[in-house]
């Protein structure tokens, strides 16, 4: 009998953060016909505002061959993809991931190019079947057509979510994610039992970028702005009607929930009708007053942190538990672990016990995006971090800082950086 995935000597590792996407021009057969020639005139004229989408190291978001022999020389075992390559019909700037459509107009071609980013991944996907995941992307614009495109996804092999993104503050076209008229969305997602998803990514649309700062802050607070989504999910009552909807905040960091729940679980019971508070009673209502948990209960029960680790998350391990935790290798990104996940992994989880380890590396993500992680176990079984590997910690590394991006004793992502390998 095949050892399962959990008793191997090795880790099956499974990265809750990769990024994918077609070649540009390769979108067009997922479009409808009528959109064919919006499509040439749009992608004529299109530049994308990211380097490693045009030189040599773009091919790693859609070449099978060669983003497999990466994923085996870093040891992963399986990926979740996010998207990184532009979708047809959006906009030249920095901050496309951000900002949602703004007319009727823009978001029916955005739509049509999200829709053929998902079903791009359905054939990018049953080239690894076993061995990637893909997430629905919708747009919270038209609920409608949002659980149209949900329900079609679930009935793929491929997908192991949704992606869902953050509403910026202040957007006037699209409501805040607290507000009732998302109900239908977490009531499906619960239905389907898909994980809901989302990345950090969400700034102001209304933030001048005309100023020499205006692209530093853009960039400071793109997980910042995403990051308000748990709070808002609580405090509207989701997670209390919703109780095995699944959520995960993805390459956001982990340290910042604890500091967010504190607040609320300090707040929340003087803001409900009960407590009489002269105060802080006038900020309640039905909502609050619905809440039959702590915030930071509905937060351990219903969230699940996705994320870069570095060794300052421990304490988060402690706090979520393990089986919250998820890793992820943010590739092919300049800022992420590969080439170097392995030493990555040693780095983070060095001093954690391996069932501890067995979950965060891919259990978890095995459970939530559907992966099964006994048919992973003989590819980790050659490829795959070694227990004994893992529990050897890199040494005084002189490095004391959390960014994992900005304060590490490897290279990562940075060995990406220009130029694609030699194919052989």
């Amino acid at each position: 009998m095949a050892a399962t995935w959990d008793m191997i000597d090795r880790y099956v590792v499974i990265s809750t953060d990769t990024h994918a996407g077609a070649d540009l021009y390769d979108y067009k057969e997922y479009l409808p016909t009528r959109l064919h020639d919006d499509f040439d005139a749009w992608a004529k004229t299109y530049i994308s505002p990211f380097d490693d989408l045009i030189i040599a190291t773009a091919k790693r978001n859609w070449d099978h061959e060669l983003r497999m022999s990466e994923m085996d020389a870093d040891g992963v075992a399986a990926e979740v993809l996010l998207p990184n390559t532009v979708p047809p019909f959006f906009p030249t700037s920095p901050n496309i991931t951000i900002s949602l459509p703004r007319t009727r107009e823009e978001f029916e071609h955005r739509w049509a190019g999200v829709q053929a980013h998902n079903r791009w991944q359905v054939d990018f996907c049953s080239l690894a079947p076993d061995r990637r995941r893909g997430l629905i992307q919708i747009f919270p614009n038209d609920i409608e057509l949002a659980l149209e495109e949900i329900r079609w996804g679930a009935q793929q092999q491929c997908f192991g979510g949704v992606l869902l993104p953050a509403v910026s503050p202040g957007d006037p076209n699209v409501a805040p994610l607290f507000h009732t008229r998302y109900e239908p969305i977490w009531a499906l997602c619960t239905e389907l039992d898909l994980t809901l998803v989302q990345h950090a990514g969400a700034g102001s649309p209304v933030m001048p970028m005309d100023q020499p700062a205006s692209n530093a802050v853009l960039v400071t607070e793109m997980a910042l702005w995403a990051q308000r989504t748990v709070s808002h999910l609580v405090l509207a009552g989701v997670f209390e009607r919703h109780p095995t909807l699944r959520f995960v905040p993805t390459e956001q960091g982990t340290m910042w929930l604890q500091n967010q729940m504190m607040l609320l679980d300090v707040m929340v019971p003087s803001m409900k009708t009960e407590a009489g508070n002269r105060t802080y009673g006038m900020f309640g209502g039905s909502s609050i007053d619905e809440l039959t948990m702590a915030p930071s209960e509905y937060a351990k029960r219903n969230c699940y942190l996705a994320s870069e680790l570095t060794p300052f998350e421990k304490s988060m391990v402690d706090y979520m538990g393990a089986d919250h935790i998820m890793w992820g290798s943010d590739y092919p990104h300049e800022e992420g672990f590969a080439p170097h996940s392995k030493l990555a992994i040693r780095w983070a989880l060095h001093d954690q016990p391996e069932d501890n380890c067995r979950k965060i590396l891919g259990g978890n993500a095995g459970r939530l995006y559907r992966f099964d992680l006994d048919k992973l176990a003989p590819i980790a079984a050659k490829i795959g971090p070694t227990v004994a590997e893992v529990a050897t910690p890199l040494g005084d590394t002189g490095y004391v800082a959390p960014p994992a991006f900005g304060y590490r004793p490897f290279e990562g992502g940075l060995a990406l950086k220009r130029l694609a390998p030699a194919r052989v």
